[in-house]
């Protein structure tokens, strides 16, 4: 197994690598809403701006081991407002892969997320 912490990542919540990779097979782990430059700021306001945030924090974990979005084959995004976000986060979800290359995804409802954040992805990649 192969741990990677990327030096351009976002600074980690809690202990843990930022991926872990096992016969080509690559674990993300749920990234949140936080600016790797800025890390005490403030987080994004609304879904769509924090969803923005984790995406762009994932690509910059898949990034610093040579892999992007294309690789995804799962994702699961949790979310502390439910009913409220769901419909929202459908309408942005498509814009971050390649038309008709969705990854397979579960989304789960949740009673709260560290750093107070909305939304929550973790990624499952496969290395080419």
């Amino acid at each position: 197994m192969i741990h990677h912490m990327i030096s351009a990542g976002p600074r980690p919540v809690a202990p843990f690598s930022h991926a872990v990779e096992a016969d080509g097979w690559v674990f993300v782990t749920g990234q949140m809403p936080t600016d790797p430059d800025a890390p005490e700021a403030p987080l994004p306001a609304g879904i769509e701006a924090q969803t923005r945030r984790v995406m762009d924090n994932l690509e910059l974990v898949l990034d610093g081991i040579g892999l992007g979005l294309e690789h995804v084959t799962m994702a699961r995004i949790y979310l502390t407002e439910f009913q409220r976000d769901y419909a929202a986060l459908n309408a942005l979800w498509p814009s971050f892969f390649a038309g008709g290359k969705l990854p397979a995804r579960t989304t789960v409802g949740v009673t709260a997320l560290a750093v107070g954040a909305l939304v929550e992805i973790d990624l499952v990649a496969r290395r080419p």
